[in-house]
C-alpha cells in the first residue's frame, strides 16, 4: 500500500496495490496489519457507508459529526470519479480551517483518510459516482451537522453545484461554532 502525507498533518492519501490481468484486478482496499506495519495506527470502524450520486456535479457537504459521536472516515470511489475534501475544523489547530482535495476514483483506487475533527465533503466528475466508506463513530442525528461547501475558498471545480437543502442552508465556516478542539497532531 503506498501511503501519503498531505499539507494537513493526520490526513492521508492511501492507495492500495492493485493485481491484474487480463480478467480485472484483485485489491485489499483495508488491512490493518498493512497499515500498522507501515506505522499507521487507524481507530476502529464501526460502520460502512455507501452512496450513489446520479448526476455529474453533485456536491455533498460540508459534513462532521460532533464529539462525543465525532466521525473518522476512510473515503474510496467504488465506481466513476469524486473531488474528495477534508477541512481541519479544530479550533486552535495550526491548519484550522485549510483544506486539501485529491481526485478519487475507480480507476486509481485511492482512499483519504479523515480524521475525527475535520470536516468532509465530495462533488462528482462523473455520472452515476458511488462513494463507499468507513466511519468510526455510529450515525447519531444529534451530532449531524454541515458547514457551507462555498465558505472555505475550495476549488471544487464547478460553480452551481447540486446540493441538498441541509447542504444549500448550511453555516458558512467564517460563522460556525467548531465543537473540535486542537490537541496535538498524532
Amino acid at each position: 500500500m503506498q501511503i501519503e502525507t498531505t499539507p494537513l498533518p493526520g490526513v492521508l492519501l492511501l492507495t492500495p496495490r492493485r493485481h491484474g490481468d487480463a480478467r480485472g484486478f484483485f485489491s485489499e482496499s483495508w488491512n490493518r496489519k498493512t497499515l500498522e506495519e507501515a506505522g499507521v495506527a487507524l481507530p476502529e470502524f464501526v460502520q460502512d457507508n455507501h452512496s450513489m450520486s446520479r448526476a455529474v456535479g453533485t456536491l455533498r457537504g460540508l459534513h462532521y459529526q460532533s464529539p462525543p459521536m465525532a466521525q473518522g472516515k476512510l473515503v474510496r470511489c467504488g465506481r466513476g470519479a469524486l473531488y474528495d475534501v477534508a477541512v481541519d475544523g479544530r479550533r486552535g489547530s495550526p491548519t484550522y480551517g485549510r483544506w486539501f482535495g485529491a481526485e478519487l476514483s475507480f480507476e486509481n483506487g485511492r482512499q483519504l483518510w479523515v480524521p475525527a475533527g475535520f470536516l468532509h465533503g465530495f462533488v462528482t466528475r462523473e455520472p452515476d459516482t458511488e462513494i463507499v466508506y468507513k466511519c468510526t463513530a455510529h450515525y447519531s442525528q444529534p451530532h449531524d451537522g454541515a458547514v457551507r461547501w462555498d465558505s472555505v475558498g475550495i476549488d471544487w471545480g464547478i460553480d452551481d453545484p447540486i446540493l441538498s437543502d441541509k447542504d444549500r442552508d448550511a453555516t458558512a465556516f467564517v460563522n460556525w461554532d467548531s465543537p473540535f478542539a486542537y490537541e496535538g497532531d498524532a
